[in-house]
């Protein structure tokens, strides 16, 4: 059965740090871009970061940039997202994404409140 399990979400103060991980069963993960989406309440589920299958090329929204960063274990199985500098405007609830071999999977969402 395939499942993508977020964890590491929670209430940060405003230029705290937090890391989700994305743990991934069911699938070959080596096979799949990896991605990492927010939702804010009210607002469309938006791409905050991709990383491809194997050689680890990434994109971030520019939102991110020089804060966020994605990455990958293909021998566990599981991605990450460190987020640094965190404002307020990052709360969101963030989704894990796979895509690949004509798949897209989502996994739960894990809530990041980010205020004092």
């Amino acid at each position: 059965q395939v499942q993508l399990v977020e964890s590491g979400g929670g209430l940060v103060q405003p230029g705290g740090s937090l890391r989700l991980s994305c743990a991934a069963f069911g699938f070959t993960f080596s096979n799949y871009g990896m991605s990492w989406y927010r939702q804010a309440p009210g607002k469309e589920r938006d791409l905050v970061a991709y990383i491809s299958p194997t050689n680890g090329i990434t994109n971030y929204d520019d939102s991110v940039k020089e804060r966020f960063t994605i990455s990958r274990d293909n021998a566990k199985n599981t991605q990450y997202l460190q987020m640094t500098s965190l404002k307020p405007e990052d709360t969101a609830v963030y989704y894990c994404n796979a895509r690949g071999l004509g798949n897209n999977y989502w996994g739960q969402g894990t809530q990041v409140i980010v205020s004092s």
